[in-house]
């Protein structure tokens, strides 16, 4: 190998080779093909945003890149290992759609049980606790059970406690989710400091906007393959609109025959 093919695999922090997932016919499901050949890789330091309509397969690729489920075919590959190493699981913060926390814990339980799996020293993750509560506005409910906090508040929790162990990759699962314009402001805040300090984000959302402005590339898939991949302007010079929203639509619209 050359040094400028291992400097270029060096820089990869997430890769998807040939991959496909298939699902077996279920109760109230049909046999589909979720994922189909997705190939893409995510460089340190890249923010991609994970786009597409319901049932495009942008959930069943974060399952796989956490090892939730296994491919069918093609390779992943992690952080230069593979998801299946549990090792590489203290570099990754991952933050699902949907927050469930056990029903009396509070959020200082939550952090100090996750940052203990990641052996994370008391007196670093006490202090580390501390300043992602503070920044995410938990400090003062700190003590509170977390059953008690509102939809935008146990989002932040969870939130807090995939920044923890100060991972080197970010996988953000719908993280504006239901978030007040106030609060989606502050999560895109921190987002782009995250950025700024060199984190690896895979960013999925609904909300285009936040999206377009948050990430340096795109991944858009319709059922279960790679439309496009880029920066956002690209694919609103591509589709010769002024919006990666708008954008986005016109593919979508194009692929389901609609115009």
């Amino acid at each position: 190998m050359s040094t400028d093919e291992n400097d270029s695999n060096m820089g990869t922090v997430v890769s998807f080779c040939g991959v496909t997932k298939n699902y077996t016919k279920e109760l109230g499901a049909k046999a589909h093909t979720a994922v189909d050949g997705l190939s893409f890789d995510i460089k340190q330091g890249e923010a991609l945003g994970l786009i597409g309509v319901n049932g495009a397969g942008k959930s069943t690729s974060i399952r796989l890149l956490m090892d939730f489920i296994r491919p069918d075919q093609g390779v992943i590959t992690l952080l230069q290992g593979t998801p299946c190493h549990y090792q590489l699981r203290q570099k990754v913060g991952y933050l699902p759609e949907t927050a469930s926390f056990p029903a009396n814990l509070t959020v200082l339980d939550m952090l100090h049980f996750a940052g203990t799996t990641c052996n994370i020293h008391k007196k670093i993750l006490d202090k580390r606790c501390h300043d992602l509560l503070t920044m995410l506005d938990l400090w003062s409910v700190r003590c509170r059970p977390l059953r008690t906090y509102s939809k935008g508040m146990q989002q932040r929790a969870n939130f807090a406690i995939a920044l923890v162990n100060d991972p080197e990759l970010l996988i953000l699962d719908e993280p504006m989710s239901g978030l007040d314009p106030i609060g989606r402001g502050k999560i895109g805040d921190l987002i782009q400091r995250l950025k700024g300090a060199g984190k690896t984000i895979l960013f999925c959302s609904h909300i285009l906007e936040d999206v377009d402005r948050l990430v340096d590339n795109i991944l858009l898939l319709h059922k279960g393959k790679k439309l496009f991949y880029g920066p956002p302007s690209e694919l609103a010079a591509q589709e010769m609109k002024t919006s990666m929203s708008e954008a986005f639509v016109s593919v979508v619209n194009r692929e389901e025959g609609h115009v």
